[in-house]
């Protein structure tokens, strides 16, 4: 079974941007194909990534407080797939640098869900929140190198 996590990002941003913030190299970037781009980074990275623009977003997703849930009115999805049998920790650390990334150029309110259930990260109004750290950072130790407490 593939473990699939997804970051959205607030605002008017393009999904053509963010794929050029995310990802500078540009072989790695995928198509300028609208609305969804969509590159196959498994060698390279560990995983499969999707970006889509759009409108009128809903995230929910377990928190270390209880329920989250956020309504951004436009947002930039960004899917990305791990397969059953990618080095977890090798591609969650791509991931995360390439999230990294993109949040360290811009400012959008931001979460990163894993499964569509669990809340991993979020910036709200400037302020970055890393979720569930006794088990899921835990579980992945070179995740900490790219987003130190």
């Amino acid at each position: 079974m593939a473990i699939e996590y997804g970051l959205t990002l607030a605002g008017d941003t393009t999904a053509e941007q963010v794929a050029v913030r995310a990802l500078p190299v540009p072989v790695q970037r995928p198509p300028e194909i609208a609305p969804v781009l969509s590159a196959d980074l498994r060698e390279s990275h560990g995983f499969t990534v999707t970006l889509l623009a759009t409108k009128h977003g809903y995230v929910e997703a377990e928190s270390d407080d209880g329920l989250f849930e956020w309504e951004p009115e436009s947002y930039v999805a960004v899917g990305f797939r791990i397969d059953k049998d990618a080095d977890r920790e090798w591609a969650i650390v791509n991931m995360l640098t390439i999230v990294w990334r993109v949040l360290a150029t811009g400012d959008e309110d931001a979460s990163l869900v894993l499964n569509g259930d669990l809340l991993v990260l979020s910036r709200l109004g400037g302020v970055l929140v890393k979720h569930h750290r006794d088990d899921w950072w835990a579980s992945y130790p070179a995740s900490n190198a790219v987003f130190p407490d």
